[in-house]
């Protein structure tokens, strides 16, 4: 795993958790914003941190939209 990590210093998601990732879009979005975006019902259906990040560690698919969106949300 270590060489792994070495392995990717052009990752831009190298070294960032899926909590701060949340963290950082719910505070540029709404709940109501993120299901607009990414169509999950974690962000529909009485939404949280915690909530969804139990969902999107458990579906890749939908952890790989969320981490898509946050890279197109900090490159603006």
């Amino acid at each position: 795993m270590d060489e792994e990590l070495q392995n990717q210093p052009n990752n831009p998601l190298h070294g960032v958790k899926l909590a701060d990732i949340l963290e950082q879009l719910t505070h540029k979005y709404t709940w109501v914003e993120l299901a607009d975006r990414i169509d999950i019902n974690c962000f529909k259906s009485n939404p949280s941190i915690k909530s969804s990040l139990k969902f999107l560690r458990r579906t890749p698919w939908a952890r790989e939209k969320v981490e898509c969106l946050y890279l197109k949300s900090i490159k603006k």
